[in-house]
């Protein structure tokens, strides 16, 4: 092969044009660089020192000629239409045209781009939704030559990327789902809905995301992040798209996050970081010494398990004292598969089931310091439970529920005593992940919010804060994401499989929205939804049809063995 086909061009060397660079060179590929910015030295030796593999193969050159010896030359310049058209047609005068010329466009459409250019045929897309990815997006249009996609393919396999192969549409895949997700964490923060640490230990914590979505944007750039957001909310005519007001303030403060030192984080200050509270033990009169469970589902008996582990007296309610034993036989054995796995001594595990006593008479609440409701997801079930609780609690006690998304100022209301009544949201498993989020609503008393973030640190979760809102934290974000991946597969832009790759290899997800879907139950995923699309009423938050209709037909997932994919 000569030496133009091994090369690849790159204009300008941002945080995706040089990792592309970075790749390209570590995996022999000579680079020729173009960037007149003043700091584009400094970015090049800091992208060596992180990629020493690719020293001696990148080239600074200064002139759009000295790009011509390159096979594919890819524009890797800010999301505007303007200047990515400008840049493409300087290379289309410049370079021979065999040059397929690449773009990293992430919202603007490839097809005016590539009509831009002079040269519509060897344009093709290539998009990495983050720095670290490790998938590219590669986008076609109707006029694109397969040569000229082979081409890029054959690049992106080079360097050792994962690849999907997508059709022009705004966002392509990742930006579609990722933006409108990071744009609403923005919202939230900016209505004080919750605080900066809490959303992005949230996101970390209660779904594995790698970073926070503020701690994410911050990596992405505000003004990178707006000007995306600007294009995709044009193209799709969605309002709920266009920049969060902070965001925009802080793109035009010039808080652009790390690469400008600050954004919604100081990178100037080291100790700026979302970092878990530290764990304290509660003061004397905030003690928790008595705890009862209500309920014999899987969330209830995690829960149970956990505060018994913790060296907490447990009484575990069911409906009936055989109900109550079967759930108890439920943590016996899953505290058996811990001591199994090395998590748990046998003592610790004989301890623990001393402490935990089951029981069919909801009487046995009355002298407990906390009384956690962990019964169906159903708001009336709910209020009659906590009406109940009112009356037989002792004063004073503490009323938990663990909705993932109703309203807690009902249950508080039914009760009689709405001031005892605060949220806490378990995460399933219980007693493997480690997020509590931790809802007062508009009436719980103080005392109650500070017991219930210590009684977190005592059994060794993170405790994030959230007001009274549908889906507080977790699921207001990340339901509206997942189903947004519904509504991409269903109008046939993408499969299932290569969404979840995309999300994957490609932002460093744990889970692909299907797999999430199907493992979380469809049907609990759906009514979560409605509660979503109640609250706000926007046509965005609809569930997606296939959802519903996936649901009639009784597939929910991984529990009744077909969701997304079949199972078994």
């Amino acid at each position: 092969m000569s030496a133009r086909h091994d090369t690849l061009g790159v204009v300008g060397l941002g945080t995706i044009g040089g990792a592309i660079a970075a790749r390209a060179a570590a995996a022999g590929h000579p680079v020729l660089v173009l960037d007149p910015g003043a700091r584009t030295k400094e970015r090049l030796a800091q992208l060596l020192d992180a990629t020493p593999e690719a020293r001696g193969r990148i080239r600074l050159v200064d002139r759009w000629d000295e790009l011509a010896p390159a096979a594919t030359v890819l524009e890797a310049v800010p999301e505007r239409r303007d200047t990515k058209a400008e840049v493409l047609r300087a290379l289309d005068r410049a370079c021979p045209p065999g040059t397929v010329l690449a773009s990293t466009a992430a919202a603007l459409s490839l097809t005016d781009l590539a009509a831009a250019s002079g040269r519509p045929g060897r344009l093709v897309g290539l998009h990495l939704a983050l720095p670290t990815a490790g998938l590219a997006e590669i986008g076609r249009t109707v006029m694109t030559d397969d040569s000229a996609l082979t081409r890029v393919r054959d690049l992106v396999d080079g360097i050792g990327l994962g690849r999907v192969t997508v059709g022009d549409r705004p966002g392509l895949i990742s930006t579609a789902l990722l933006f409108g997700f990071l744009n609403q964490a923005v919202t939230m923060y900016d209505q004080r809905l919750a605080g900066r640490d809490d959303i992005d230990a949230a996101m970390r914590h209660g779904c594995g995301l790698p970073l926070g979505p503020l701690e994410l944007l911050d990596l992405i750039g505000t003004d990178t992040a707006c000007d995306i957001l600007d294009v995709l909310s044009a193209r799709s005519a969605e309002p709920s798209l266009q920049p969060a007001r902070r965001l925009r303030h802080m793109a035009l403060a010039g808080l652009l996050g790390r690469k400008s030192g600050r954004g919604f984080y100081d990178y100037r200050q080291p100790t700026d970081a979302a970092a878990p509270p530290a764990s304290v033990g509660p003061p004397a009169d905030h003690a928790l010494r008595t705890v009862g469970v209500v309920g014999t589902g899987t969330m209830a008996t995690g829960i149970a398990e956990v505060f018994a582990k913790s060296g907490i007296v447990t009484v575990l309610v069911g409906r009936t004292d055989a109900r109550a034993r079967t759930a108890r036989e439920a943590v016996a054995a899953s505290t058996a598969r811990a001591v199994r796995r090395g998590k748990l001594t046998e003592a610790e595990r004989e301890a623990a089931l001393e402490r935990l006593t089951p029981v069919g008479d909801r009487t046995r609440l009355a002298d407990c310091d906390l009384v956690v409701e962990a019964i169906a997801e159903d708001l009336e079930v709910k209020k009659q439970l906590f009406a109940e609780l009112g009356r037989l609690c002792r004063p004073g006690a503490l009323l938990a529920t663990t909705t993932s998304s109703l309203p807690v100022i009902e249950c508080g209301l039914a009760s009689g005593r709405p001031e005892d009544v605060i949220g806490l949201h378990f995460f399933n498993p219980a007693p493997l992940m480690r997020l509590v989020e931790v809802i007062p609503s508009l009436e719980t008393a103080s005392r109650h919010v500070d017991a219930a973030r210590e009684l977190c640190g005592r059994l060794g979760k993170h405790p994030v804060q959230c007001m009274d809102r549908p889906g507080f934290i977790v699921n207001a974000l990340l339901f509206p994401y997942l189903n947004g991946a519904v509504r991409l597969t269903e109008s046939h832009y993408a499969t299932a499989d290569e969404i979840d790759e995309v999300m994957k290899r490609g932002c460093g997800y744990p889970l692909g929205p299907f797999e999430l879907l199907d493992i979380i139950g469809l049907d609990i995923s759906l009514s979560i939804q409605r509660v979503l699309h109640d609250a706000d009423r926007h046509p965005r938050t609809v569930p997606a049809p296939l959802l519903g209709h996936l649901v009639a037909a009784g597939r929910a997932g991984r529990k009744s063995g077909a969701g997304f994919r079949v199972y078994g």
